[in-house]
């Protein structure tokens, strides 16, 4: 890919990943229909569908004409607990999110399902959804703690999980569980993470207790069908925002993006590295606020990441880092948690960034990154992970020379157009 002078452009990002497992899931367990428009396009949610597909719920993906705004999908749901025995393994593919929300559902069936994945996840530890699942009732094998996972649903019994490390996805497995069990669930995490599976269970009728960190919510409760919209998917518009941030003269417009106040921690960053960045707050649907949102470049300043920050930033860290190299600086540390995501990310992203020639140092929790210079350009390995793959694109977008993006066919797992859009508004 080619170098670029600056990013111009008007952006409508795919639906909210995160937003799309839950609302799928959640509709499979309500009684009536439910339609989701702008659900999200990627791989990993067309996994989820395809395991609730599996586990007899009724589904219907009608594409949208307009290639941005993602397909509507129908679901007709079988209610609390009315799931179907699979005939074979539920493959999540490259999803945790699919896999760790889908356990805490299936714990409360009384069947047995096996939940896998592709190499990369099977890869990634999963005792810290294991061990509150199994709490409840549910019986579960694994391969040393690693998908995958041999589910033995049972009747389940409330419990207060008091996780070590925060995990929206640890915290959503366990409240789902809890929606189908005996008593109350409690998660009291030790820091607020992002908190779209509490938001989706209010809106398909659920009641949700929220105090502070702790999340409670009683069982037995009937969800129902509705009509939802995704917003935008403010994970995948912190690449455009960090790509104006980064070039001079750049300014950039995402429209209609979700703006969740648990993952709107990258625009304060970007705030704190020099850029300009407006906010328009619209109307919010079913709880999730969506806005405008326009990012436009400042002189680059230092900046600090410290733990505290670190679970509102996690998927953003990568494009962070690709941002430092374009001028300023940033340090992380606290972030042991990207070892474990479909790469370990910290090892993966400093020695790709290195070989498109940036000043980058791997710390043991995070990574160091300074502007000492401008890049070379080069090959860099996204080791098939699609966020890495984005973030070098926008590193190499201030090289000297063209790079190339070695596995970057993983942006399908998230944003398929990602880079037609990047040669829209490139400049």
């Amino acid at each position: 890919m080619a170098p670029a002078r600056l990013i111009r452009g008007r952006v409508r990002v795919p639906g909210d990943k995160s937003v799309s497992h839950r609302y799928a899931i959640l509709a499979a367990l309500a009684a009536g229909r439910s339609s989701i428009a702008g659900f999200a396009p990627g791989a990993d949610c067309r996994a989820t569908l395809a395991c609730l597909a599996q586990l007899g719920v009724e589904i219907a993906v009608k594409p949208r004409a307009e290639a941005d705004q993602g397909p509507e999908v129908e679901v007709l749901g079988r209610g609390v607990r009315g799931l179907q025995p699979p005939a074979g393994c539920l493959d999540a593919q490259n999803s945790g999110t699919t896999l760790r929300l889908l356990a805490g559902v299936l714990a409360a069936h009384r069947f047995e399902s096996i939940l896998t994945g592709d190499a990369s996840l099977r890869r990634r530890p999963m005792c810290r959804v294991v061990a509150p699942l199994e709490q409840m009732g549910a019986r579960i094998t694994s391969d040393e703690g690693r998908a995958p996972l041999t589910i033995a649903g049972a009747d389940l019994h409330g419990i207060s999980h008091v996780p070590e490390v925060p995990s929206a996805q640890v915290k959503s497995a366990v409240l789902l569980a809890g929606l189908q069990a005996a008593g109350t669930t409690s998660v009291a995490e030790p820091a607020r993470t992002r908190d779209h599976t509490e938001i989706a269970l209010a809106a398909f009728g659920a009641e949700v207790q929220v105090s502070g960190t702790t999340v409670s919510i009683a069982g037995g409760q009937r969800l129902r069908g509705r009509r939802l919209r995704v917003p935008g998917d403010i994970s995948s518009a912190a690449f455009w925002a960090a790509a104006a941030a980064a070039l001079p003269g750049s300014v950039v417009e995402l429209v209609d993006v979700g703006l969740n106040p648990t993952r709107t921690a990258f625009l304060d960053v970007l705030r704190r590295a020099g850029a300009t960045v407006a906010i328009e707050l619209g109307p919010a649907d079913a709880g999730e606020p969506w806005g405008q949102v326009q990012v436009s470049h400042g002189e680059l300043r230092p900046v600090t990441v410290g733990a505290d920050e670190v679970p509102a930033l996690i998927d953003e860290l990568p494009v962070l880092a690709a941002l430092a190299t374009h001028g300023g600086e940033i340090r992380v540390t606290g972030a042991s948690e990207l070892r474990v995501k479909e790469s370990d990310r910290i090892t993966a992203l400093v020695a790709g960034l290195r070989a498109l020639g940036a000043d980058a140092e791997e710390l043991p929790d995070g990574f160091h990154v300074r502007a000492t210079r401008r890049l070379s350009g080069g090959t860099a390995d996204a080791a098939g992970d699609h966020r890495l793959a984005m973030a070098f694109a926008i590193a190499a977008l201030g090289a000297a020379n063209p790079s190339i993006i070695a596995g970057a066919r993983s942006v399908e797992i998230s944003y398929p157009q990602f880079f037609d859009v990047l040669r829209s508004v490139a400049r």
